[in-house]
């Protein structure tokens, strides 16, 4: 579940041997670090570890902050080529002073609350408060890259100039001391919710997800899938395509799913005749949809759960229906793709015999089904993860087959470590964006503001929440643009009356949408680098392939039975219509058409045409949907057998 996905890592350099020494030194301490913040989440979110020894909340919070900070100056260093010694100093120093800081105020979380520090500090507090805040800021740098820096930045120091802002823009005024004391000491900024949902929740389902790529779940997902659909027409891109979903849903990853996954697939898609752009944009879209795939989805699905304040399995519920039409899509592209160029199945010495699938399975199979259970029928949330993980490293000590694997504990500490770094480092900094649009109050105003800018118009409100979800994702990470839409964006939308669920889901599938999407298209150049393809022509193919998730969103915010809400017979015939428009929509995306062969471009346009008015939720849409698609049909096949 790391963010890492939003800056891709640039070529290695051979290190100097003064940076080798420190960079041995940092992974120690980096490792050491990870074992710190990893026991103490354990004794805070599970009991029975150690009773009795669980500190205030806050406290257990800037500890958390002061360790994973000091991680991220020691794991991102300010510079990664050869440097100066007095850089490696800065480094040091930064993560010292995080965790120096973090830790005195822990240690003085009891008097922070009952002094009121968060609105009047003493001296040195606030000298530590404003540390904390650049910390925080440069530590967002380092993570997600200088664009996100200077908006939590710009965001962060707006409440000392609110009262000089005009109309929606005006607020309440701070002063240096009286911001950076709300921004660090208060519980609404730095260790506000998004801080929170990482701390109190995200942490088990990040070590999860590490443990399980480590152990080779990515290479059971694609043994599984070559089982599966190897020998299918196209088997290839099937695979690659529920591989890439079952390995996403649990990692949470976009870029980490294509470089497992991708290496395989990739290669076996083009040696069974698909292009290496084709093969590129598949791995592409069926990795961005990972993430939105249950049962884990990314680190937004729990934000949007806290920010619902409903269980994290009535979000799970709400994105299956969803991820289950996306995926069919692909699955049905590929399939017409294959059809249309005759190609063929997986190589039979490719397809690998059902024992050693069972052989690779069942410490992954069983792990899940505890997750699964304690998640969504236990409702242990915040335990799910850890029982899971510790069947899968229990089972995987039990098996000589994978012990080798869980005995590399440094490594896996150390994965665990630098993913968790990095999102907390995200999320502090985001912090400081939802605090300023708190404490100034000008998060509300907007919302209301935006409602009466739209004049009660939902499509252009929709529209409003496309392109801004759209713009945020180019240059942030999916929950740092979802944490600050859910803030100013999603009120706006549910003052509107729609229905709240969808609206979050609305944001999070447009956030998402930059990953495969030109310019940005992280995933698709990142697939294409894998493929060796273009990567802009991989991208826009990627867009086609996807495109689905661009239509889905609108429609299941006016058709909440998309997300599974409403009476069961209306939300099955709400999920039969949009079945009948993906296929449709595949055949003319494909330019295949079942049971009748290809067709050209203007029978294309028609088939996509009744392809969206069956998906747009109104009975007599979906009537003419059907009509015109049986119609088509009808004629294309009277023409061909008058050809025959």
């Amino acid at each position: 579940m790391s963010l890492s996905e939003q800056i891709p890592e640039t070529a290695p350099q051979a290190p100097a041997p003064a940076d080798t020494a420190m960079m041995r030194l940092s992974r120690v301490v980096v490792i050491a670090l990870s074992v710190v913040g990893i026991a103490m989440t354990m004794v805070q979110t599970l009991p029975i570890i150690a009773p009795g020894m669980r500190p205030i909340t806050s406290a257990f919070y800037y500890a958390l902050l002061g360790v994973f900070l000091a991680v991220v100056f020691l794991r991102f260093p300010a510079d990664r080529r050869d440097r100066p010694m007095w850089l490696w100093l800065m480094d040091w120093a930064m993560a010292v002073a995080a965790l120096v800081i973090c830790t005195y105020l822990a240690f003085q979380a009891r008097r922070i609350m009952t002094a009121g520090w968060s609105f009047a500090a003493p001296f040195w507090p606030t000298v530590g408060a404003s540390i904390l805040f650049v910390l925080s800021i440069e530590g967002v740098r380092r993570c997600a890259g200088l664009l996100l820096a200077v908006v939590c930045a710009v965001f962060g120091l707006y409440p000392m100039i609110a009262d000089s802002m005009p109309g929606v823009l005006w607020g309440n005024q701070f002063s240096w001391s009286g911001l950076v004391a709300a921004h660090a000491l208060g519980t609404e900024s730095i260790i506000g919710i998004p801080f929170r949902v990482v701390a109190d929740l995200l942490i088990g389902y990040i070590i999860f997800g590490v443990v399980l790529a480590l152990l080779g779940g990515g290479e059971f997902f694609m043994a599984l899938a070559l089982k599966l659909l190897g020998r299918t027409r196209g088997g290839p891109a099937k695979v690659a395509i529920v591989a890439s979903s079952l390995f996403g849903s649990l990692s949470g990853s976009v870029v980490s799913n294509i470089i497992t996954t991708g290496t395989f697939t990739i290669p076996s898609m083009k040696k069974a005749g698909y292009s290496p752009h084709y093969s590129s944009a598949v791995e592409a879209c069926a990795s961005t949809g990972g993430t939105l795939m249950p049962p884990i989805m990314g680190a937004a699905a729990f934000l949007m759960a806290t920010f619902l304040a409903v269980p994290y399995g009535e979000v799970i519920a709400a994105a299956v229906i969803p991820s289950l039409l996306f995926y069919a899509a692909l699955l049905l592209q590929a399939d017409c793709y294959a059809a249309s160029k005759d190609l063929q199945g997986a190589d039979e010495a490719d397809i690998p015999s059902g024992r050693s699938v069972l052989r690779q399975s069942w410490i992954f199979v069983l792990s899940l089904a505890v997750l699964i259970y304690v998640l969504l029928v236990l409702r242990l949330e915040s335990y799910a993860p850890w029982y899971a993980t510790g069947v899968m490293i229990v089972g995987a000590l039990l098996d000589p087959y994978f012990r080798p694997r869980v005995l590399a504990v440094t490594k896996i500490i150390e994965e665990s470590g630098v993913a968790l770094a990095q999102l907390i480092g995200i999320l502090a900094g985001v912090g400081l964006v939802v605090g300023a649009l708190s404490i100034t109050g000008v998060g509300s105003a907007f919302a209301r503001e935006l409602v009466q800018y739209a004049n009660g118009n939902v499509y252009l409100l929709l529209l409003y929440g496309a392109m801004t979800s759209f713009v945020l994702g180019m240059g942030m990470t999916v929950s740092a643009c979802y944490v600050f839409l859910a803030i100013i964006l999603a009120p706006a939308l549910v003052q509107a009356g729609l229905n709240p669920m969808a609206s979050h889901l609305y944001i999070l599938y447009w956030g998402m949408l930059s990953y495969i999407t030109p310019p940005v298209a992280l995933a698709a150049i990142t697939a294409a680098s894998v493929g060796k393809a273009d990567a802009m022509k991989t991208g826009f193919t990627a867009m086609r392939l996807g495109l689905i998730l661009f239509i889905l969103p609108v429609f299941f915010v006016l058709e909440p039975a998309l997300i599974g809400q409403g009476d069961p017979m209306h939300v099955l015939q709400a999920v039969a219509t949009a079945g009948f428009s993906v296929v449709l929509l595949s055949a003319g995306l494909s330019g295949w058409l079942y049971f009748s062969g290809r067709i050209n471009t203007a029978e294309r346009v028609v088939v996509i045409l009744a392809a969206l008015l069956s998906l747009y939720p109104e009975p007599v849409t979906d009537l003419i949907g059907v009509a015109v698609a049986l119609a088509l049909f009808a004629l294309h096949r009277m023409r061909r057998t008058a050809t025959a």
